[in-house]
């Protein structure tokens, strides 16, 4: 397949783990020149460092998505250390699902979605939009998730910060086609990525899950406790039950991977035999 990322300048948002860390180290193996951004500049900088480690080109930039300015000054940053800017991802995100009747406990929590989730990922594609316009051409890859398809009880500032970052790209792409593809990324039924551990409520997920919710349970303490089937967790296997984080970090790369005037709008990967999110 012909390379269409190498020598790309590419700023991720999140990169300090979790799908933002695995695209830098794939993106870069490929060739492009990474500006991992992460309001954790040491996690930040440990991506920078797998990436050069291994031969390739990274910066580290210390930023907080909430604020325009902060991510300005990461694209900034990239067009600095590496000329420009070819692709924005905005990745950072997190999953505060509760009850409305958790309130108490949530609010703040729902405050940090709503200010990164939607603010984040606006900030990402405003801070990003004008260099690419001068630039001739540029690609904005927004994380979103299939909480966004739908409203479920247990997710309603989730779900609700996931279909706004639906809105935004969808509008994006509308206005800007010929000048900036944008791309929405669904990601599901990936339960070993760091984004379980903002979830307020667990029992929140029964919302998504349905009827299949002590079935998921009971796999996610199998997978804990090193009991879970083993072929059930090959991705050979055509009941692969638990999808690992790589294969989005792949889906991501797919899309970048594509010639310029090719667009693909939007992607979601399931494990094939993934039949507990509904």
């Amino acid at each position: 397949m012909t390379n269409h990322i190498a020598g790309k300048s590419i700023v991720i948002t999140g990169a300090g783990g979790g799908f933002g860390r695995l695209v830098a180290q794939k993106a870069a193996a490929l060739g492009a020149s990474i500006t991992c951004g992460d309001i954790d500049l040491a996690a930040a900088q440990a991506t920078a460092d797998a990436v050069t480690s291994a031969g390739g080109t990274a910066i580290a930039v210390e930023t907080d998505v909430r604020h325009l300015a902060a991510m300005k000054a990461l694209v900034a940053a990239a067009v600095a250390a590496h000329g420009g800017i070819d692709v924005m991802i905005n990745n950072a995100g997190i999953m505060p699902l509760a009850f409305f009747s958790d309130h108490e406990a949530a609010y703040d929590a729902w405050e940090r979605c709503i200010d990164i989730n939607i603010k984040g990922v606006l900030n990402g594609m405003v801070a990003a939009y004008d260099p690419m316009i001068a630039g001739g051409r540029g690609q904005i890859v927004n994380l979103s998730s299939i909480y966004g398809n739908f409203p479920v009880i247990g997710a309603a500032v989730y779900g609700a910060s996931k279909s706004a970052v639906n809105f935004l790209s969808e509008s994006l792409r509308v206005e800007s086609r010929g000048k900036i593809k944008v791309t929405t990324i669904k990601p599901t039924g990936v339960p070993t990525t760091g984004l379980s551990g903002t979830i307020i409520n667990q029992e929140a997920t029964a919302g998504i899950l349905g009827h299949n919710t002590s079935e998921f349970m009971d796999m996610v303490g199998q997978m804990g406790a090193g009991t879970f089937p083993a072929e059930r967790l090959s991705p050979d296997a055509m009941d692969y039950a638990s999808l690992a984080p790589d294969y989005i970090a792949d889906a991501i790369i797919h899309v970048l991977n594509q010639p310029w005037g090719v667009s693909i709008s939007e992607m979601t990967v399931r494990a094939a035999g993934d039949h507990f999110v509904l």
